[in-house]
């Protein structure tokens, strides 16, 4: 049985057990209990979670083996709701955590004043004009540099680790910006759309610390882009509320406060929230339950009833999927969706546990998406053969198609699963297998396309 070199740990465990003892005892005995508790309390403290967290955070999980348990939980989520506030670690020196703290927020303003960097060269964001291309092109590369820089100093890269995750954003820069693009042309839009894919993979690098293949790096860095997605539009309904009170308070004393929303509020704190919203994920994550796996339970049979009302639909009306740029882009989104939707009821499900009827849906929701998929497929390449390849026609189609082995392959291995024919761990590891092909294919988009096509 695993022991604790933290005394408090000892002493919260052998308090949990003498609770234990006093209680008519059902199911498990004590022992087998405090097994798994210790179990639990190594993966926590292992994970970097003080003493007093992880041992919260164990007894609470442990409510969902034993009623005992679950009300020694209740009579002590008072502490572990305390532990949810960013203070420092017990065991961590406070230099060291306000060091951290000063850090992240100094990477935040970094973040939040590159975006007006350009205007230092007359490249200005201005409220009563549209954004200007230089913006949309390179969106990415003022909060993903230094949103990596984080995670080189959190994992404790060398130097030389840092200069080799610099390069992408150095050759992103430059295809971003060297190619003489037209005025409202498809191949710039492709570039401001496909070049934030590819960079993504150069800060899971350094999430996982440089071991993109081992120690189970790849979920772990799809979990983070999870809550991270939840935590920013937190943030940017956080910001939506204070924009509204900032407009509001300067009206009052008769003056447009449109100069400091658009050109400073909006666009600097969309930066910085990346650093923000990044760190409150990596601090809390071990803590809290996981909200991304949580919402898939919620939106998978939803976004499955969309999918069968919208084919049930098309076979009606007879009406084929429009492919205007829009319209294309939005099926993507959709399909990419679905691929996380399966992404994350994956992550958070336990590879040995036998198949149960949210598999099943997961199954239905991926078939549909396939055939969503196969329908586009058919009215681009429908398109090409009368109008012929535009930068857009072919994006779309490279997109629908790597979608399409995903899905494809992914409905194979869950038909396998449910009829116990192979294992739940294939379809994982095919999933986290597959994520780089996205990025390869964005980066050849942003790299290639422009001067094939003439830079339109």
């Amino acid at each position: 049985m695993t022991t604790f070199a933290d005394q408090t740990l000892e002493e919260q465990i052998a308090q949990w057990r003498a609770y234990i003892r006093r209680q008519p005892l059902h199911g498990p005995d004590v022992e087998e209990l405090e097994g798994h508790l210790r179990d639990q309390l190594a993966a926590l403290t292992e994970a970097g979670l003080t003493g007093d967290e992880a041992f919260l955070v164990a007894v609470k999980r442990m409510g969902n083996l034993d009623a005992l348990s679950r009300e020694f939980a209740r009579a002590h989520s008072e502490r572990l709701w305390k532990q949810l506030v960013m203070a420092p670690e017990a065991d961590e020196p406070a230099n060291k955590s306000y060091a951290g703290t000063l850090v992240v927020l100094g990477l935040a303003v970094a973040a939040a004043l590159a975006i007006k960097v350009p205007a230092l060269f007359g490249i200005r964001l201005s409220p009563d004009d549209a954004v200007p291309r230089f913006y949309v092109r390179n969106a990415s590369l003022f909060a993903f540099p230094l949103l990596t820089l984080y995670f080189v100093w959190k994992r404790g890269l060398t130097f030389v680790s840092g200069l080799w995750l610099a390069l992408p954003f150095a050759a992103g820069a430059v295809f971003a910006n060297i190619y003489s693009f037209r005025t409202r042309g498809e191949t710039e839009v492709l570039t401001a759309l496909h070049l934030p894919i590819a960079l993504w993979l150069a800060v899971g690098f350094a999430y996982v610390r440089g071991r993109w293949f081992t120690d189970g790096g790849r979920m772990n860095f799809v979990r983070f882009s999870g809550e991270l997605a939840i935590y920013y539009v937190i943030i940017a309904l956080g910001g939506g509320v204070l924009t509204g009170f900032t407009f509001m308070m300067f009206a009052a004393i008769d003056m447009n406060a449109a100069w400091f929303v658009g050109g400073w509020l909006i666009p600097c704190g969309a930066a910085g929230a990346v650093i923000i919203g990044s760190w409150l994920v990596e601090a809390k994550q071990s803590v809290i339950e996981n909200m991304a796996p949580v919402l898939t339970r919620l939106f998978t049979p939803l976004f499955t009833v969309l999918l069968l009302a919208f084919l049930a639909t098309m076979a009606w009306t007879g009406s084929p999927i429009n492919v205007k740029r829009e319209v294309l882009i939005g099926f993507d989104l959709l399909l990419v969706l679905v691929v996380g939707l399966v992404l994350y009821a994956a992550s958070a499900r336990d590879p040995q546990a036998p198949p149960d009827f949210f598999d099943g849906l997961q199954l239905v929701l991926v078939l549909s998406a396939l055939v969503v998929d196969v329908m586009a497929l058919a009215a681009i390449a429908a398109r090409i053969s009368e109008f012929g390849f535009t930068p857009n026609r072919l994006a779309a189609l490279g997109e629908n198609l790597i979608l399409f082995i995903n899905l494809a392959w992914s409905a194979w291995l869950y038909a396998c699963f449910l009829r116990h024919r192979s294992s739940f761990a294939l379809l994982e590891r095919w999933q986290i297998a597959y994520l780089p092909v996205y990025s390869i294919w964005a980066a050849l988009v942003v790299v290639m396309f422009p001067p094939v096509f003439g830079y339109r």
